[in-house]
This record gives C-alpha cells, structure tokens and sequence, in this order.
C-alpha cells in the first residue's frame, strides 16, 4: 500500500527530473537538430567549443560580479534590519516592519523589473534621477551604461530580496538563548560585544544557508537580465548571464546540444560552490 501512495510522486520525479538531466546529459554529446536527443555524435566538442567562447567567460564573470555584490550585500543589509526590527521593543512596530520589507518579495520579477525601468529611467522623467537633479547630480545611465547597468541590478536584486532574508534572520535571532546574554551581561559585555561574539557566532548555520541560496538564485540569474537587456545582455553584452548564455543557444541559435553542454558546465560551477560553502558550514564552534 505505501508503494502505491508513493508512486505518483515517484512517477513524477523520474519523468520530470530525472530522464530530462540524463536526455540533457546525451544531447550535451551530439550535434543536435531542434529538441530531439538523437544526433551526430561528437564526443566533448560542445563543451570545449562553450570553454573557449569569449561569450560564455563574460557570461560567466557577468553572473559571478552581480551574484557575489547581490548575495553579499544582500545578507548583510538583511541582517542588519533583522537586528534592528529584533530589538524593538514594540510588538505592533515588529510586525509592520516585517510586512513592510516582506511586501516587495510578493511583486514577481517581470512585475519588479518593469518598475525599475521607470525608476531608473536614463533621464530627468526617471523617479530616481529626478531626485539626484535636485542636488545637482547629472542624470545616471541606469540600464543604458555598460558601465552602471551591472551595478543597477544588484540594486534592484536587493530591493526584491531583502524581505525574504530579513525574515529568516529575525527567525534565528529570536533563537539565540537568553541565557547567554545574561551570562555576557555578568561578564560586563556590552550590546556591541554580545551582538558580535554571541549572536553572529550562533547564526552561522543560517549565514551559511542563505549563502547558499543566494549563490544558487544568482547563478540563475535570468528574467530581470532579459527583460531590461534582451538576449543580447545588453548594453554592451554587461547583463549577459549564463543562463542567458543557454538561452540564446537553445531559442534562437537552435545548438542545443551546446546549450545542454553549457547547463552541465554551470551545473557543475554551483555544485562546487555549493559544496565549499557546506564544506565550511562543518568547522565546529563554542555553541556546538
């Protein structure tokens, strides 16, 4: 009877998930025509022709720059609030802070990426450029720059994230034993102290973990690119992501053959990504 209540799910996995990685795998090994798996087969020539093409490295360093400054920023702003909210001693000002930051995290991406358009339109109409007119500053090229476009994504990844990580902080901050405060207190430790040697110690485990998630949704990184620059990434190839990268391959080059090689080449980047960061999740500290 279990196997029976378990079959659908499994059904579904190995339809879903499984037999299109192991399709995915072959197709990566032939030179394909449109979605069929069955083709010429030449060996590693689509991984080596996606290793040494200028587009894919860009891609790639495209997705590293705004992943690393979006996870990194992203966390520490987080926790920041999270502290902040945590300290409150008002219950309804918890609350309202919380809905407040979280509200942005329910606006979809494509919902998201069109109000930053008008935000951070390149001209004096644009919200954000209109308020830095007032102080004298020239209007900034958002997302027509080359040079500024990467950096306007992580602002908008931040403004769509920062709910979500605030509330998985405030969570584990509210864990923290009481006891070690008090026992810090005793010992004359000030708020600066216990926060640093106490609270941020004990939340390594949900550091680590949004970490991961972090570098996993950046690695990913797909639909705001796309809709601000095309599939050619751009201005200037700048918004060019990997999965972009895979994209135009699949879509529109209709290689997806190379397209597959290049999904097994980004799978394998985030696994040992995924892997050093759980790797140093397992050094043990004073609270364990």
């Amino acid at each position: 009877m279990g196997y029976l209540f378990s079959a659908p799910l499994i059904i579904g996995v190995l339809a879903f998930a499984v037999y299109p990685m192991i399709a995915a795998l072959i197709m990566s090994f032939h030179q394909t025509s449109g979605l069929s798996i069955t083709g010429k087969w030449v060996g590693v020539s689509n991984y080596s022709y996606v290793l040494s093409d200028s587009l894919f490295w860009q891609a790639l360093t495209n997705t590293f720059f705004i992943g690393v400054w979006s996870v990194l920023l992203g966390i520490v702003l987080s926790f920041v609030l999270a502290s902040l909210i945590n300290n409150l001693n008002w219950g309804m000002g918890k609350n309202f802070f919380k809905a407040v930051f979280f509200l942005p995290n329910v606006v979809s991406g494509v919902a998201t990426t069109l109000l930053f358009s008008f935000l951070f339109f390149p001209s004096r109409e644009g919200l954000l450029n209109f308020v830095i007119g007032l102080f004298g500053i020239e209007p900034v090229e958002w997302f027509t720059n080359p040079h500024v476009s990467r950096y306007s994504i992580v602002l908008m990844s931040l403004w769509g994230a920062l709910g979500y990580n605030t509330i998985i902080f405030l969570a584990g901050l509210q864990s923290v034993p009481r006891d070690l405060y008090e026992a810090a207190e005793v010992d004359g430790a000030g708020s600066y102290r216990k926060w640093l040697n106490i609270t941020i110690p004990y939340l390594r485990p949900i550091f680590v973990f949004m970490l991961i998630m972090g570098t996993i949704g950046g690695m990913k990184r797909f639909t705001d690119v796309w809709l601000i620059g095309g599939t050619a990434g751009n201005p200037g190839g700048s918004l060019m992501t990997v999965v972009l990268y895979i994209y135009r391959n699949a879509f529109l080059a209709s290689q997806m053959g190379m397209a597959t090689a290049a999904s097994y080449l980004l799978f394998v980047i985030i696994f040992v990504l995924t892997a050093v960061l759980m790797l140093l999740n397992r050094r043990k500290d004073s609270f364990d």
